[in-house]
């Protein structure tokens, strides 16, 4: 089931998208990287191996991401619970994975688990 991108903004978009950042997880990798050696999950999509030593990239994404407002209606504490970034004809999802200090973690979704909006939002 898809999760629309959220219209209404909590704190001001323009800071936290310079406050956030990318730490990736070893679950969703298969060859190590810059998030440690790989565990992959059973049920979790892999990251593209052409990402494995982009952090700098993917955190420039999740920035523009916040940035732009492709983020969820949820919430915890003053981060977006998921952002979603389209890049070409993939769309990666970020979940917070520490609501203090806004580190995500990301994997490229199935079309049928794209946000509602999120084609407005990357025409």
């Amino acid at each position: 089931m898809a999760t629309d991108v959220c219209a209404a903004m909590q704190p001001p978009l323009e800071e936290l998208s310079k406050i956030v950042t990318y730490v990736g997880s070893p679950e969703h990798k298969r060859s190590p990287s810059f998030a440690g050696h790989p565990r992959p999950r059973a049920d979790a999509s892999i990251c593209p191996k052409e990402l494995l030593e982009q952090q700098d990239r993917i955190n420039g994404w999740l920035s523009f991401a916040v940035n732009k407002g492709s983020i969820s209606e949820e919430f915890e504490g003053r981060f977006p619970k998921y952002v979603w970034h389209k890049d070409g004809d993939q769309v990666f999802e970020a979940r917070l994975v520490n609501r203090e200090l806004g580190t995500y973690k990301g994997f490229p979704l199935n079309p049928d688990e794209w946000p509602t909006g999120i084609e407005e939002l990357y025409p």
